[in-house]
This record gives C-alpha cells, sequence and structure tokens, in this order.
C-alpha cells in the first residue's frame, strides 16, 4: 500500500495560537479543545481531513468506526493533509474533528498550539499506547505529552533488479550500504550511458528523500533527544557527500534527475522492466506497486539497507491522528483514532486486503499498520511464500527491519527541521553551495525556528 510522505508546507504567520494547549480546556470560541467526555458514546458529526480513505485497507476501516458508532456521522474531507488549509481552518475558528497528518509535523503543531495533548483520550478512551510500536509513540510526543495516535509504518531496503545485476556480472550481495567504497564501484559497473547520458542508473540513493537514513547509517542524529537540529553534524555532511559523489558518478544530477523523471515509477513498464535502473533503496508499500510487473520481465532482488557495521537500519514514515484545537466532537475523534488503529479493526483491513489480493490473483505482501501486535497476527495470519524467491526476500527484509528501525526525535520545530534539511539537499545536488555550507545554512535556519518555537 503506497503511503508517501507528505511535504511540508507552512503558513507563516497564519496562526496565533496560545502555545501547548491542554487537553479538557475549552478554546476562545467556546468549543471544548479537550476529551473530557471521551467515556461517553459518540454521537454527531465527525470532520475528516488528510485522509484520503480510497482503498479497501481505509475502506474497512472506516466501516468498522461506523459500525461501532451509528449515531455519529462521519463526514470525510477527502484529499491528503495540506497545511495551510489545516491552519486556516484552526485560526478561523472551523477546525475539522480530527486530522490525519505525517508524524514528522506534529511537534511543529504541537508547539503552535494547533493540536491539543491526548493524554486525557487515552486515559478515558481507554487507548492502549503499548500496542502501537515505539518509534511511532516516540514520533507523536512533546515535552512528555502525546498529540497523536499513529498508524502505518513505512521502512526501507534496498530493491534490485536481477536483470541488470546478470547483465553487469554484478552479485546481489554487492548492493549493500555498509562499504561505501564497494557500493560506488558496483554503482559504476551497473551504470550505463549513452552519447554521455544515463541509460541506467547503478545505484540510486534517493537521497532527495531519503536523507536521514543515510545520515543515520554514518552514526548521524539529525536530531537531538530534546528536539535541537542537528543537520550539520560532520557525519551528516560526509552522507550527504558521498550520496553526491554516487550521483556524479552517474551523469551528474542534471542528468540523473532528467532521466530518473521519464520512469513510470508506477507503470508495470516501469524503471525496472526497461532496465533503466538497477537499484535503489525505498518504503515497502513499493513492493505492492511491483505486483503487475511481474508479466513484464521483473526479476526482483533486495538487500537490506544496513548501518556501516552491516547492520539492518531504516528510519520510519506514516501518520497519526491528531486533534486540533477548537474540535466540536472531539469525543468522537478519539473513538475514531481509537477504532482505525486497533488490533480487531487492522484484522478486518487485513481480511479486506486479502479478498483484493484473491480477485486479483496475486499474493499478500504484508501490512505495516504501526500496531505491533496486529503487524505479528497479520504477518503470521497470511504472509505465505508467493512462489517467487524474489519478492520473498524483499518481503521479508522490511518486516525484518521493524524492530530495528528508529524514529527521528520529535521536535517542536520538525516540520522546519524537515524544510531545511531537503532545502540544502537540494541546492548541494544543484551545486549551488558544497554539501557542508548547505547543512551549515540549513542547520542555522533550523535552530532559529528551534529557539523560536514555543517550547510548552
Amino acid at each position: 500500500m503506497k503511503h508517501l510522505r507528505l511535504p511540508v508546507v507552512l503558513a507563516a504567520g497564519a496562526l496565533a495560537l496560545t502555545a501547548c494547549a491542554g487537553v479538557g480546556n475549552k478554546d476562545a470560541g467556546g468549543g471544548s479543545s479537550g476529551q473530557d467526555s471521551a467515556e461517553s458514546t459518540p454521537s454527531g458529526t465527525l470532520s475528516v481531513m488528510g485522509f484520503s480513505g480510497e482503498d479497501e485497507v481505509a475502506q474497512s476501516r472506516i466501516a468498522a468506526f461506523k459500525a461501532a458508532y451509528p449515531g455519529v456521522t462521519v463526514k470525510n474531507n477527502k484529499g491528503d493533509f495540506d497545511a495551510q488549509q489545516f491552519l486556516t481552518a484552526v485560526s478561523s475558528g472551523n477546525a475539522p474533528d480530527v486530522v490525519y497528518m505525517a508524524r514528522n509535523l506534529i511537534g511543529t503543531y504541537a508547539a503552535k498550539g494547533a493540536i491539543v495533548p491526548l493524554d486525557d483520550c487515552i486515559a478515558t478512551g481507554g487507548i492502549d499506547t503499548t500496542q502501537y510500536r515505539d518509534a511511532a509513540m516516540n514520533e507523536v510526543k512533546l515535552k512528555d505529552k502525546t498529540y497523536g495516535i499513529p498508524e502505518f509504518y513505512t521502512v526501507s531496503a534496498n530493491l534490485i533488479s536481477g536483470k541488470a545485476l546478470t547483465s553487469a556480472g554484478v552479485a546481489v550481495s554487492d548492493i549493500q550500504t555498509a562499504d561505501w567504497d564497494k557500493l560506488e564501484a558496483t554503482a559504476k559497473k551497473l551504470y550505463v550511458a549513452k552519447n554521455g547520458r544515463p541509460a541506467r542508473i547503478g545505484y540510486d540513493p534517493k537521497v532527495s528523500d531519503l536523507f536521514p537514513l543515510w545520515a543515520m547509517a554514518n552514526g548521524a542524529e539529525l536530531v537531538k533527544p530534546g528536539g535541537e537540529p542537528n543537520l550539520n553534524d560532520p557525519k551528516a555532511v560526509e552522507a550527504l557527500e558521498f550520496t553526491i559523489k554516487l550521483i556524479n558518478d552517474q551523469g551528474g544530477w542534471s542528468n540523473f534527475k532528467t532521466f530518473r523523471d521519464t520512469f513510470d515509477l508506477f507503470g508495470a513498464k516501469n524503471q525496472f522492466t526497461k532496465d533503466q535502473l538497477a537499484a535503489f533503496p525505498i518504503e515497502n508499500w513499493y513492493v505492492n506497486v511491483l505486483l503487475d510487473s511481474r508479466s513484464s520481465g521483473l526479476q526482483l532482488q533486495s538487500t537490506p539497507f544496513t548501518d556501516r557495521q552491516g547492520q539492518p537500519i531504516s528510519t520510519i514514515g506514516g501518520s497519526a491522528w491528531v486533534v486540533p484545537k477548537g474540535a466540536k466532537n472531539a469525543n468522537a475523534a478519539c473513538q475514531w483514532a481509537k477504532t482505525m488503529t486497533s488490533l480487531e479493526t487492522w484484522h478486518k483491513a487485513a481480511e479486506a486486503r486479502m479478498q483484493t489480493v484473491t480477485k486479483d490473483k496475486s499474493f499478500f505482501t504484508g501490512l505495516f499498520t504501526g500496531n505491533k501486535k496486529a503487524d505479528e497476527e497479520i504477518k503470521a495470519k497470511y504472509l505465505k511464500p508467493t512462489g517467487d524467491a524474489g519478492f520473498d526476500q524483499a518481503i521479508n527484509n522490511y518486516y525484518d527491519v521493524l524492530d530495528k528501525a528508529k524514529s527521528i526525535n520529535p521536535s517542536a520545530a520538525g516540520a522546519e527541521i524537515d524544510a531545511a534539511w531537503k532545502a540544502a539537499v537540494g541546492k548541494a545536488l544543484a551545486g549551488s553551495a558544497t554539501p557542508k555550507a548547505a547543512l551549515d545554512q540549513a542547520q542555522s535556519e533550523a535552530k532559529a525556528a528551534f529557539d523560536k518555537a514555543p517550547q510548552g
């Protein structure tokens, strides 16, 4: 299932709220911002923002909530989370009741007071937070308060074209991230140029998206415990220098990106089946995308993404349910977050997914929920050998890293830190700044945002 990290769009000055608004207090508009009635049966209308909810996994869970709470009318404003729309709604007093947002944004909105703590909701609503993976729970906390109920858990591994390996005489084991010199040599072997431009990328580090993973693999922590940014850590600089060198070895960023933009990433005739890419690290949802490529000549292989000591490692992604300041039906919002992420509901989602798998004559690739017990029970019940060793290895690599994956520490400037490192990587790739200069500037900007952010 596809779960992409959401872009950061900050609306500067769009919101002026009291920082660290507490649960159970009345907001300025007179609406309840708390969960003081979470024990009562919810009713009325529940306004949902940021949740597309189109596929069978989403629809089965929405149905589970409606069955459990028939007195609630769910109004789902479909579409991905939009920061400006969200901030405008909150500041104008027209906040939705529950919002689905990327977990790395939560610290920023919690510090601004745009979302409220859910500790009372968790206590009175009977939400067992021990069921969720620790790394996911870490992402939804700020200053010992919990601001979100997590769901989904994306991790990364290397996916590889066996066809490209065979043509270049490269072993699967050579696609590894422990020995960076060896990885560079392997990428060069797999790289193919035509008229001086890329015709096949050997290894795409995907640094624009996965810079935190490369930094972590090199021993850098981009956000310190407590939330202070650490973007220009020497080990982070080294990671950015290496990944840009990989790209420069393969035609340089301009040619590399122009060629990569031609990939039909979500089509049956994608970069693997058309022999345009040998290998890259990518999140677990992409295995589902590749199912349709089996009939187009895909020979999928996979290796874990590891740190430089050879230990499997991953950053994590995923979203969470949050309750904004001024929510008019916080009780229903609390029960929605509980129901959507419960063990029982995830089993219903897995059943729905299996119906689709059976209909499509395909196979189950896993359901990475963020609920540890659900993940384990669903895997045990539904994950079987596929008959394709490459897909089996890829799926296992993703499952194997679940308990080893680490979150980026939450910060009161989480969204600003995210935007800063992405801008720095963009400048370094374009050659408008060295990796060190770009990350130095990013650190300066992120630190200023952190120092300015309300700390609770």
